[in-house]
């Protein structure tokens, strides 16, 4: 008998994600498709329902029979009440999206169960399934990208927090940003320095021109003044929030993940330098990891929830 598959979704803000998921990490080819987010929820959904369909379709035996479906997971941008699979909040590039049910939508659609969670929160449990926090009790997950976002994965498992916000430390109040606004309304946030387009911004509204991100961390990496001030702020302020993070969780183990990490190496030094420097002794010798798995992360992680439900967790039909 074919084993049974989770189709596993990653909806991001350009495009979104999908594959199979074996109970043992095995990943199927990824399928992608653009997101059409602007469009609103119901586009979104329609979008998703017909990736997922492709993907049952590619996993069919020889025969055209399908796998057993165990179940559809979901990572999402945007908060996530992971009990209901309904979506609590999202910014812009998402209109309309806070709200949607997807887990009950996608659940009455295939007629299986669905997990939904964040994306930051399902790539940092794919991590520690079987990537650069594989083994670790506790692990901390951090990426730094067009926002900056984390998650706590204890013993397996993402931990959204009581009002499902656990892991926005791009919201955390730092010293670096003060009086800087960030996109969620609010000044002085992490967010505010240590972005991506943070970085590229600040850079052009203190030097001028037009260079974007990539330009900027190159820069800093060959020397030119400018940059090195604008990249090490954006570093020091993360270093910063992270080794605030850990002094309170006291994980095994900080992953890095996301568009910025390995795009300069004084970013990623300055980073290290400022989590030791703020670490109290104990502390210090943390490691921080680069994260190993990719675009297929937050799959495994979104995969690995519907893996770890029961059959009493999780009725069909999406409800949590």
């Amino acid at each position: 008998m074919t084993p049974p598959l989770v189709v596993a979704v990653d909806i991001g803000g350009t495009k979104t994600a999908a594959a199979t998921v074996t109970c043992d990490a095995q990943v199927g080819p990824i399928q992608h498709v653009p997101t059409p987010a602007a469009a609103g929820p119901e586009a979104v959904i329609a979008s998703v329902t017909e990736l997922i369909r492709t993907v049952l379709d590619g996993a069919c035996d020889r025969d055209g029979s399908a796998p057993p479906l165990q179940g559809i997971a979901v990572a999402t941008a945007g908060m996530v009440d992971t009990r209901t699979g309904t979506i609590v909040a999202a910014n812009s590039t998402f209109p309309g999206w806070p709200g949607t049910a997807v887990g009950k939508r996608l659940g009455a659609i295939f007629e299986t169960r669905v997990r939904v969670q964040h994306d930051v929160a399902a790539h940092g449990a794919g991590e520690a399934w079987v990537g650069a926090g594989r083994g670790a009790t506790c692990a901390l997950m951090v990426a730094v990208g067009t926002g900056v976002g984390s998650a706590i994965v204890l013993e397996g498992r993402s931990r959204g927090g009581a009002h499902h916000a656990a892991g926005e430390m791009g919201h955390m109040p730092s010293r670096l940003a003060a009086g800087m606004p960030c996109p969620c309304g609010r000044t002085g946030h992490l967010e505010a320095i240590a972005s991506g387009p943070a970085i590229a911004s600040r850079y052009r509204a203190l030097h001028g021109g037009d260079a974007q991100t990539p330009a900027v961390l190159a820069q800093a990496d060959a020397g030119e003044p400018g940059a090195v001030g604008v990249v090490r702020d954006a570093a020091t302020a993360l270093g910063e929030a992270i080794a605030g993070s850990v002094t309170v969780l006291d994980p095994e183990v900080v992953i890095l993940g996301g568009g910025i990490v390995r795009a300069s190496q004084t970013w990623l030094t300055t980073v290290r330098q400022s989590v030791h420097h703020e670490l109290v002794a104990p502390l210090r010798e943390i490691p921080l990891r680069l994260s190993s798995l990719g675009g297929a992360a937050p799959l495994l992680g979104a995969a690995r929830a519907v893996w770890q439900a029961s059959d009493d967790d999780m009725p069909a039909g999406g409800r949590w």
